[in-house]
């Protein structure tokens, strides 16, 4: 490799050393004049290659006589030339210039070409996640959970103030500077890195690709090479993954998968470029440098394999398909896709692109692009067989019959009637697949010309398809010789839509991750139809392009015992009906779960009865799986949804499991997960979005019963008890305001408005018996009141319970007084003399005068309600006892004035 190429194939300069000020100069001067880099090295009578190295930095002092003849091709005024004679000679010294942060490779800050060394853990922590960030801030809890992974101590908010001080000192150390130095600023949600985006590595690689993005699409002969050029320079900046040294919590963060993604992205759109400028010998070190880290992306090996032949190494090309099918097999037990065996095929018929031999000057007759006489005509009638890509159904179906015939509105003879796309979402193993392919082979007569399907492996452990590659496998099956597919996706895009005018044609688009991704998938001809599924609700192809969307649910409970019965045999489901009916409310009605459990249940002898036994356990999603088949369990196919999640909400999702109902409200989220209702609210959306909860009634949202068990089993054991606490804390709260405008004269004298006994201890400090006991206590009077005489009876007797197991005596007198009250039948009588006897000797052991004197009240009233309904046996004695107990009731009130006795 020659000294003047990086590890990575690309120019030395950028983080290291950095192009000084002359090369990037140079480079504006020429995008002002708007010469590329051929055209503006022709005039000056240089290479492209030279001006190339010049421009990288590679060479550091050009000679003054190349400098003049490229300031009179550039245009340049007498001191804009003798600037750049000048920066050839000096520079800023070191120390100086620019503070510049990196983590696109291990973590570096810089001033000028000075590094500052941050030897801090935790200030690694915090510079690395506040950089990833940029320019967004970071949260109080992203901070939290990053500077500590296995919790935060109890100092935890003065820590932060103390690291976010030390990083304001080690970004800006005082002393003359040239240029704002970045700074870290408090927000109403956290803190923000203040920085220009070219501050941060991460921010010029940014905007370094969308510049390249937008050459793409310009239509200037020369934009392929800008393009080229500034995807080479965007990747100059990568020294390795993002935050390469770091801990797992920042490697594996949303923003640090996005930006490697954004890598990956970059490095085939210059695969791609250096093929359409004929220099596959540029772009083969950085494919090398990027199939190494991501050893299963096809687009990436496809890629290389075109370059290497192109560059003269087909055997070296011929291997690299070899091991890429070897280690698929191996890992995934796939064969490779169509983009690679497209490019083996091209090595093998020599169908490639011509390399420019590095040691000869570049040809400045070559057209930038290819001319439009080199394309064929590729409308018309479609040659080769028509596709018909439907996969096998997936076996015996039921039910969904409003929804097929909501389908059928995509064949509807009727032209104002009939939708263009479909969107079938719901949650994972709702069965939307089945549906959609159920359909589709139903109504094959319509679409007589073929019919296309795609498994975007949007929620998939395998990469997600990008449209580019799936619109090549489209116009591979559409007769497009692989020669002539575009290299540009708009290209490729508009390529495809005119294939598809005046034809009709479905197109299945399975598992779609979002609406960006099958955008330039959908055809413009009205005679084609779209079916796409999806986990996501995709509102913006509802909202942007007309798409109807159509919801599936879990099967109701006929329809799944059909289900069970197809699987099983319907005489089998018939000879245990109601193990039959148990089983599929263990699945939650939902399809994979009932297949999975069917399966189970013909390839082992036990009955339905006795998996429904084994279902009931605490680990029941350990069961609903298939043996020696990944694909085949539940779990998994939750897992795929979860881990797309950002963090926020994947905690959000986790707290839900504890909600003690079938649903919850926004405020109630709120509580569990500690954040304020606009952000619950939004974390809550986003998770009905990805049909991980339901918004079951307008601002409640609840789990199906088996992600519930998924969310669970995802909770920390501590994690668990704080939410529930703060979340019995809100009921508390709330439950006790809900029941004070009932006692309006009580709450103007300044008592409370519920009787808890005096010195309860706070639901904060105590276990959730205590909350048990004093919600119970709270809500006593609103149901008595309100004549819920069973709800009261069960609400009292579950906080008599709680109040046994807690030990406080006070709290045990007043919850069997409630208990008593409950007990309004004369056929209760003895039971609630019992309690209220029970209470009365309980207050006299705590020393509560006051819980002594109501006992004694209840008792005195329950002897006189005995006289009253028995006048002729027991009317004089039970009046006799009831006077006596009200006589010592009111003596003892007149004892004490503490609390509220009713």
């Amino acid at each position: 490799m020659s000294e003047r190429t990086s590890a990575t194939g690309l120019p030395r300069g950028g983080p290291a050393g950095g192009p000084g000020p002359f090369g990037p100069r140079l480079q504006s001067f020429r995008s002002r004049a708007g010469l590329s880099q051929e055209a503006a090295a022709t005039r000056a009578g240089i290479s492209t290659r030279a001006l190339r190295d010049i421009e990288h930095g590679r060479v550091r002092q050009p000679r003054p006589h190349t400098l003049q003849r490229l300031g009179e091709a550039l245009g340049l005024t007498g001191c804009e030339l003798a600037d750049l004679l000048a920066a050839v000679h000096t520079g800023p010294p070191p120390g100086a210039g620019r503070p510049r942060l990196l983590i696109l490779g291990p973590l570096a800050l810089q001033r000028g070409r000075t590094p500052v060394p941050v030897t801090s853990p935790m200030l690694r922590r915090l510079l690395g996640l506040l950089a990833l960030k940029h320019p967004e801030p970071a949260t109080q809890q992203e901070i939290t959970d990053t500077l500590w992974p296995s919790g935060p101590p109890g100092s935890q908010q003065s820590l932060i103030h103390t690291y976010v001080s030390q990083v304001r000192r080690l970004l800006d150390p005082g002393g003359v500077r040239t240029v704002p130095a970045p700074t870290v600023v408090r927000t109403p949600t956290g803190y923000l890195l203040e920085a220009a985006r070219n501050q941060i590595d991460l921010g010029h690689f940014d905007e370094l690709l969308a510049q390249a993005r937008r050459l793409h699409q310009a239509p200037d002969p020369a934009a392929p090479e800008a393009a080229y050029e500034s995807l080479a320079q965007a990747l100059q900046w990568w020294r390795g993954p993002v935050l390469a040294d770091a801990d797992p919590v920042l490697r594996q963060h949303p923003a640090a998968v996005a930006a490697n993604e954004r890598r990956v992205k970059a490095v085939l759109l210059h695969a791609d470029a250096a093929l359409l400028l004929h220099r596959p010998e540029d772009a083969a070190p950085v494919l090398w440098d990027m199939v190494n880290t991501e050893p299963l992306h096809e687009g990436l090996h496809a890629r290389l394999i075109l370059t290497l032949a192109g560059s003269g190494e087909q055997a070296a090309a011929l291997n690299v398909f070899g091991r890429l099918r070897e280690r698929l097999d191996e890992e995934l037990g796939i064969e490779p896709g169509a983009e690679v065996r497209d490019a083996h095929l091209r090595v093998l018929r020599r169908q490639l692109p011509l390399a420019q031999r590095p040691d000869r000057p570049a040809r400045h007759d070559r057209p930038a692009r290819p001319a439009p006489t080199d394309r064929p005509a590729l409308t018309g009638p479609l040659t080769g067989p028509l596709p018909a890509q439907l996969p096998a159904t997936s076996g015996t179906h039921v039910g969904r019959r409003r929804q097929l015939t909501e389908l059928d509105a995509l064949v509807s003879p009727d032209p104002a009637r009939r939708p263009h796309v479909v969107a079938v979402v719901g949650a994972p193993g709702v069965g939307k697949t089945a549906l959609a392919t159920r359909w589709a082979h139903t109504r094959r007569e319509h679409f007589t010309d073929g019919q296309l399907f795609v498994d975007l492996r949007g929620h998939s452990r395998l990469p997600t398809l990008r449209p580019g590659d799936v619109l090549a496998q489209f116009l591979r099956a559409l007769g497009t010789p692989p020669d002539r597919l575009p290299a540009d996706e708009d290209e490729a895009a508009a390529l495809y839509r005119t294939l598809l005018a005046d034809r009709r044609m479905l197109i299945v688009l399975d598992d779609a991750r979002d609406a960006e991704q099958v955008r330039p998938l959908i055809p413009g001809a009205q005679g084609c139809a779209v079916v796409i599924t999806s986990r996501s609700r995709l509102a913006g192809l509802v909202a942007s392009d007309g798409a109807r969307r159509l919801g599936l649910d879990v099967l109701d409970p006929d329809e799944a015992r059909q289900l069970l019965g197809g699987t099983i045999g319907a005489c089998r489901v018939a000879a245990e009906e109601e193990a039959a009916r148990r089983l599929v409310r263990l699945c939650g009605g939902l399809p994979l779960a009932i297949r999975i459990a069917g399966a189970n249940l013909v390839a082992g002898n036990a009955g339905i009865a006795d998996h429904c036994a084994e279902l009931a356990g605490d680990d029941r999603l350990s069961r609903l799986h298939i043996e020696g088949d990944q694909r085949s369990t539940v779990r998994a196919a939750f897992d795929l949804s979860y881990r797309a999640l950002p963090a926020e909400a994947q905690r959000m999702f986790r707290l839900l499991s504890l909600m003690p109902g079938p649903d919850l409200t926004v405020d109630g989220a709120a509580a569990l997960a500690d954040t304020a209702p606009a952000g619950s609210g939004g974390l809550l959306v986003s998770l009905a979005d990805a049909h991980l909860v339901q918004e079951r009634a307008p601002g409640r949202f609840g789990l199906h019963d088996l992600l519930r068990c998924y969310a669970r089993e995802l909770l920390g054991r501590e994690e668990a008890h704080a939410a529930r606490q703060r979340l019995f804390d809100w009921y508390l709260h709330h439950a006790d305001a809900a029941a004070r405008p009932h006692h309006p004269a009580e709450q103007a004298a300044g008592r409370p408005g519920r009787t808890a006994p005096p010195g309860a201890p706070d639901a904060s400090e105590a276990e959730f018996t205590t909350v048990a006991w004093r919600l119970a206590e709270t809500l006593h009077d609103y149901l008595s009141a309100g004549l819920y005489t069973g709800d009261c009876l069960r609400v009292a007797t579950a906080g008599l319970f709680a109040a046994v197991a807690d030990g406080e005596l006070r709290a045990e007198a007043t919850a069997r007084l409630r208990h008593a009250d409950c007990q309004g039948a004369p056929a209760d009588h003895a039971q609630a003399l019992e309690l209220v006897g029970r209470a009365l000797e309980l207050a006299r052991q705590a020393g509560w005068l006051d819980g002594r004197a109501l006992a004694l009240r209840r008792i005195g009233a329950a002897h006189q309600a005995a006289g009253a309904v028995r006048p002729a046996q027991s009317a004089p004695g039970a009046r006799g006892r009831a006077f006596e107990h009200w006589r010592e009731a009111i003596r003892r009130s007149r004892t004490t004035n503490r609390g509220r006795i009713r």
